[in-house]
């Protein structure tokens, strides 16, 4: 089983990205973690949301199969509190899915085939946050859930 945060584009503020990479060790010290991208060629600006979704969600659908449980993080999802996400996180961990993937979708949001597709809707925030500061948040969450698994003193109630 592994665990893979999927976004739409690569992080291009190379200190978020920095900070995003010291993380993932960490996390893989305890479970299979994944940072992937879905690359969206640039000519989609001249193009209408619709289309951009369109062309975003193919990507991220050629990177699923039947096995895998999707979540979306989407300001209309679910949210959490640190400890009830790890909780919830080792529930699907031991329901025997090949990938967990965890998607961060383009400034458009999702198609509809990839909203079709996805087990669940998370929200990280109420509040409107750049995608770009979203990754490196929601690895540090991922951190944090799999520290509070384990027992790490990473995380204070």
């Amino acid at each position: 089983m592994k665990i893979t945060a999927l976004h739409v584009g690569k992080t291009d503020n190379k200190y978020l990205e920095v900070l995003i990479q010291d993380y993932i060790p960490r996390i893989n010290r305890h479970v299979n973690f994944g940072h992937d991208f879905v690359m969206v060629s640039k000519s989609t600006a001249k193009l209408k949301p619709e289309e951009v979704k369109k062309i975003e969600g193919e990507g991220i659908l050629k990177k699923m199969s039947q096995a895998d449980y999707i979540i979306l993080l989407d300001e209309h999802g679910k949210q959490y509190s640190s400890v009830s996400f790890a909780n919830h996180l080792q529930k699907l961990m031991n329901c025997g899915y090949k990938n967990i993937y965890f998607i961060t979708g383009g400034a458009f949001g999702f198609s509809k085939e990839v909203r079709d597709k996805a087990n669940e809707l998370l929200s990280l925030s109420s509040m409107t946050t750049t995608h770009q500061l979203i990754r490196l948040f929601f690895t540090e969450q991922i951190y944090r859930a799999i520290t509070i698994l384990h027992n790490h003193p990473y995380h204070n109630e």
